[in-house]
């Protein structure tokens, strides 16, 4: 187990510069996602850790010690890969004592060592099995096996369940979490998937263009996004972005809200944003996660009456049974669509119209032009 510090890192290859001075700091036995889209960077800076990229500027340090220079066999790290990589014409326990062997640990410790992990991965009956006679899942465990038998100070995880089926993925997922509450371990892991990094981080860093866009825990970028690709990445479905106009004057700061045909809503700010920071007419972003709309009951009532809210009447344009929830589509305005999330029982149908709650107390409010959130940071 080992802390990780990435120190201003960046790389280019010739002119083409494809990560910008990425700062981040990695305690031991954290579990960090490297999250974004395709092509953010994410999978480059996962090899300058492994030793399998060059570092262009800035630095790796693994326990205080720079690594830069140091090739991937010396940086005692094990990195699982989307492929799996396992060695076809050998069986589940060669595959993982393979590493063991090259470094000529004695036949007694690795047969031992496999053991041990093969108990703790629940593999014990695969052990005598080739690659070909195992499931994605199975063989997914033991590229896992081959990495834990090693016991190094940071395991590094490249899009793992990429080639999964989607209940596979759930139950991996749940795998490798359990794996990590159990050894303390500290793990970088690259996903495109924001649910996999929602559901298994102790911190996110949310990439995309090279840069890191935000880093913190799944429920601070997930509340509290810093800007508009974070809120809009980071959710499923992603943050509504509902256009506001800021009305200021030395009395108050509101913002008006036009949405169906011609209606206009003034509602309050933010308690969070400072008044100094909006100029009269600027033209903002109201963030308002789909969750954080409540129906209105018919006698006014809702299920979180006290909350500030903004209360207004729209029609329901589709509705979407998830099971749990139902997923209601507005047509706000002109440019806008807004899903609302409510409960399964609702009874609401398309072309129906509803009076929704929307809790301001939670919102985050973004300049429309440069995208970042105005709020003020927790």
């Amino acid at each position: 187990m080992a802390s990780l510090n990435i120190n201003n890192a960046s790389k280019s290859y010739g002119k083409t510069a494809v990560l910008h001075d990425v700062d981040i700091e990695v305690d031991e036995g954290e579990f960090l996602v490297l999250v974004g889209p395709s092509g953010c960077g994410k999978s480059t800076l996962l090899n300058m850790i492994a030793g399998l990229e060059s570092v262009t500027g800035g630095s790796i340090e693994i326990d205080d010690a720079v690594v830069n220079e140091l090739p991937p066999a010396d940086r005692d790290i094990a990195m699982v890969f989307q492929s799996y990589a396992l060695y076809p014409n050998m069986t589940v326990a060669k595959n993982i004592a393979f590493g063991l062997e090259m470094r000529k640990v004695p036949k007694a410790e690795r047969q031992k060592a496999v053991a041990q992990v093969a108990e703790l991965l629940q593999i014990e009956p695969l052990l005598n099995r080739k690659p070909a006679q195992l499931s994605g899942g199975q063989r997914q465990r033991v590229a896992m096996g081959r990495a834990l038998v090693r016991d190094p100070k940071i395991f590094l995880f490249d899009e793992p369940l990429s080639n999964l089926d989607a209940k596979l993925r759930v139950e991996m997922r749940t795998e490798i979490k359990k794996l990590h509450q159990r050894l303390g371990t500290t793990i970088v892991y690259v996903t495109h998937d924001q649910i996999e990094a929602m559901t298994m981080a102790t911190r996110i860093a949310v990439m995309q263009g090279g840069y890191l866009q935000q880093l913190g825990t799944p429920k601070s970028i997930y509340d509290r996004p810093a800007n508009t690709f974070v809120a809009t990445f980071m959710g499923s479905p992603p943050m509504n972005l509902i256009p506001a106009t800021v009305n200021k004057s030395e009395a108050a700061v509101s913002l008006s809200v036009s949405y169906g045909d011609g209606k206009q809503s003034d509602i309050s700010v933010p308690a969070d944003v400072r008044p100094e920071q909006l100029v009269d007419g600027q033209e903002v972003l109201l963030g308002l996660r789909p969750e954080w709309f409540e129906l209105v009951y018919s006698d006014g009532a809702t299920s979180d009456a006290g909350a500030r809210a903004w209360r207004f009447l729209h029609e329901v344009t589709i509705t979407e049974p998830t099971g749990p929830d139902l997923l209601c589509v507005l047509n706000f305005n002109e440019q806008t669509e807004v899903v609302v999330r409510l409960d399964a029982d609702a009874g609401v149908e398309a072309g129906d119209t509803i009076e929704l709650s929307a809790l301001l107390e939670k919102a985050v409010l973004f300049d429309k032009l440069g995208g970042e959130a105005l709020n003020n940071t927790p």
